[in-house]
C-alpha cells in the first residue's frame, strides 16, 4: 500500500476517494453542456455552502485569486478599511494597496478586531470593509455578522474572506451583507487546491469598477455562467472542476447542519486534548471573538521547541502546522477541516501527544482520552 502523509493542517486536507478519482477521467470540451452541468452542480451546492442567493462563480486560482479578485472588481480607487489580526487578513490589506487607498486597522495575531477604529474610518468616508472571517494562522473567527451590520450601517460594501470557514462552520453571506464572499477548493471543502468560488450581491455590482482586472473580470465571469452551457470566460482547470463537483455532492449528500456539527465536535475534542495537556490556546477571545472550529492554534510552553516535536509526529506519518512569520516555533496549529473524522482526530492527537514526551517534555493529563470523551 503506497504510503501517504495524513495532513492535518489547516488545508490542503485530505481528498475522499471519490474527488480523487474524478480528476482521472479523460478531459472534456469546456464548451459543453456536459461542462456547463458540472459547473452548475459545483455553484449549485456552494450557495447553500456560503448561505447566498446572491451570483456565484468559480475561478481556476488559489483563494488568492479569489481575495484579489474581489478587490480589484470592487475596490479600486477606493479607500477600503482593512481588518487585521493575522497573516491572511495582512494579505487581504496587501492586495487592497494594490488597486485602492487601503488603510490598516491592526490589533496582534490571534486577538479581538477594534470594531471602534472601523466605525471611525467608516465616518471618515471608508467605501469597502475587508475582513477574513475565519484567520487561520491564529486560530481565530471573527464577527462576520457584526462587521456586516456595521459596514451596511455606512453604506459601504462588505469584502469576506470566508476560505477557511465556507463550507465546514457557519456561514450566511445574505444575512450577514456580505456582498462578495470568498472560498478556496483545499479548505472544508475537501476538493483540490487550484479553484476559488467567489459570490456577488447585487449592491456590489451596483458598484462594479471601471476598469476591472482581464482574467479576473467578474463581469465576464457573470456573462459566461448566464449563457446556456454555463461557461467560464477562459479555459478552466476541468480536472478541477470535476473534483470539485465530487466533493460538492459529498457535502449535499451529509447535509451542510450535520457537517457543520462535525466541524465543531472535532474542534471541541482538540480544545478538550489542549486542556487536557495543561496547554494554552493561542487565540485571546471575548464575547464577539471565537475559537475556530477548523483549525485550533496551540501555544508551546516555555522552553519546547517545535524542531523537536513536529518531525516526530511526521515520522509518524502525519503532518500538523506550524506558526507562521513571527509566531514560527512559538505555536502548533491542527486542522480540523474538510472529510476528516474521529478516527483522524485521534490519531492526531495520539502522535502529538507520544511526540510531546519523546521529546523529554510533560503533559498534565491524557488528551486523547479527553478528546474521545467529547467524541465518543
Amino acid at each position: 500500500m503506497e504510503k501517504e502523509l495524513l495532513l492535518m493542517l489547516p488545508g490542503p486536507v485530505p481528498m475522499p476517494e471519490r474527488v480523487r478519482y474524478a480528476m482521472m477521467r479523460q478531459a472534456i470540451n469546456h464548451r459543453s453542456p456536459e461542462f456547463g452541468a458540472v459547473y452548475a452542480d459545483c455553484v449549485r451546492v456552494l450557495k447553500t455552502a456560503f448561505g447566498t442567493t446572491n451570483d456565484l462563480f468559480v475561478i481556476s486560482g488559489s483563494g488568492t485569486a479569489g481575495m484579489e479578485a474581489a478587490v480589484a472588481n470592487f475596490g479600486r480607487d477606493k479607500d477600503i478599511a482593512c481588518l487585521v489580526n493575522g497573516k491572511f487578513g495582512e494579505r487581504l490589506y496587501k492586495i487592497s494597496q494594490r488597486y485602492g487607498k487601503a488603510v490598516e486597522i491592526k490589533s496582534d495575531w490571534g486577538t479581538p478586531l477594534n470594531l471602534g477604529a472601523l466605525e471611525e474610518k467608516l465616518e471618515q468616508g471608508a467605501q469597502v470593509v475587508t475582513l477574513v472571517h475565519n484567520e487561520t494562522s491564529a486560530g481565530i473567527k471573527n464577527p462576520a455578522k457584526e462587521v456586516g451590520r456595521i459596514a451596511r450601517k455606512h453604506d459601504a460594501l462588505f469584502l469576506m474572506d470566508g476560505i477557511t470557514s465556507i463550507g465546514g462552520d457557519v456561514v450566511e453571506a445574505d444575512a450577514w451583507g456580505a456582498d462578495v464572499a470568498i472560498v478556496g477548493s483545499q479548505k472544508c471543502l475537501a476538493a483540490p487546491p487550484g479553484l476559488a468560488g467567489i459570490s456577488v450581491s447585487k449592491r456590489a455590482w451596483e458598484r462594479l469598477c471601471k476598469t476591472p482586472p482581464f482574467y479576473l473580470d467578474l463581469a465576464a465571469y457573470k456573462k459566461s455562467a448566464t449563457g446556456k452551457p454555463m461557461e467560464t470566460p477562459y479555459t478552466p482547470a476541468v480536472p478541477l472542476f470535476f473534483a470539485l463537483r465530487e466533493a460538492c455532492l459529498i457535502i449535499e449528500e451529509e447535509g451542510m447542519a450535520g457537517r457543520i456539527a462535525r466541524h465543531q465536535k472535532m474542534a471541541q475534542a482538540v480544545r478538550a486534548a489542549v486542556n487536557a495537556w495543561g496547554f494554552s490556546l493561542f487565540p485571546k477571545i471575548d464575547a464577539k471573538h471565537e475559537y475556530s472550529n477548523t483549525v485550533t492554534a496551540v501555544s508551546y510552553p516555555e522552553g519546547m521547541k517545535d524542531d523537536e516535536v513536529r518531525p516526530i509526529i511526521k515520522k509518524m506519518g502525519i503532518v500538523i502546522a506550524g506558526g507562521q512569520d513571527h509566531l514560527k516555533g512559538k505555536i502548533f496549529r491542527i486542522g480540523t477541516m474538510g472529510a476528516v473524522s474521529a478516527p483522524e482526530i485521534l490519531a492526531t492527537l495520539a502522535a502529538t501527544q507520544h511526540a510531546i514526551k519523546k521529546a523529554g517534555y510533560k503533559v498534565q493529563g491524557d488528551g486523547v482520552q479527553a478528546a474521545c470523551e467529547v467524541l465518543g
